[in-house]
């Protein structure tokens, strides 16, 4: 910016975006005064580096809002973690199996994780079946992102919701009245 600006020729583009043309840095910096704005390096790399006469603290304001905007529409991905046991009822299971859809519908990821406890950790099949098969029963609303791996004396596959293209909204045909004609 202005006098930190190292080259001696650069390539100077105007307040609203014309081409100035390649002038010596002292007639930029001179130029940028009279207009009562900064001479700010935008592309240093450039053979000779582009100049741009701007109002920097305008500039800087800007580029904040546009990074802030940015951020808030980043979408935030949660993951809900659902704990099981290998010889799960059949009822709680099902409520699980309810509380996985609800966060699957809501656009959230789900880890489900099985515990394994005591002789339980010799059967590694049986949580293996049960994730399988929650797998299935979920499988019009997510796909397995993760597939089941034991980890310790757990077990664990994450559940990824589908992702749906958001229908583009389009104005509703006008039906004619009655005595109108098209």
């Amino acid at each position: 910016m202005n006098e930190q600006i190292r080259a001696r020729e650069v390539r100077l583009v105007g307040p609203q975006g014309e081409q100035v043309g390649i002038v010596s840095l002292d007639k930029a910096l001179q130029l940028a005064a009279d207009v009562d704005l900064d001479l700010v390096e935008v592309a240093p790399n450039a053979r000779p580096p582009v100049c741009k006469l701007m109002d920097y603290g305008k500039h800087k304001y800007e580029t904040a809002l546009k990074a802030r905007e940015a951020r808030r529409n980043q979408q935030q991905t949660v993951i809900k973690e659902m704990k099981l046991r290998p010889k799960i009822d059949d009822h709680d299971y099902e409520t699980k199996k309810g509380h996985v859809i609800r966060f699957l519908k809501a656009g959230d990821k789900v880890k489900i994780t099985i515990m394994f406890r005591g002789r339980e950790q010799s059967r590694p099949e049986l949580g293996l079946r049960l994730l399988n098969k929650l797998g299935e029963e979920v499988s019009d609303l997510g796909v397995v992102e993760a597939a089941p791996k034991q980890d310790g004396r757990n077990m664990i596959m994450v559940l990824a919701p589908h992702r749906t293209k958001q229908p583009v909204a389009t104005k509703a045909a006008k039906k004619p009245a009655e005595g109108d004609e098209e």
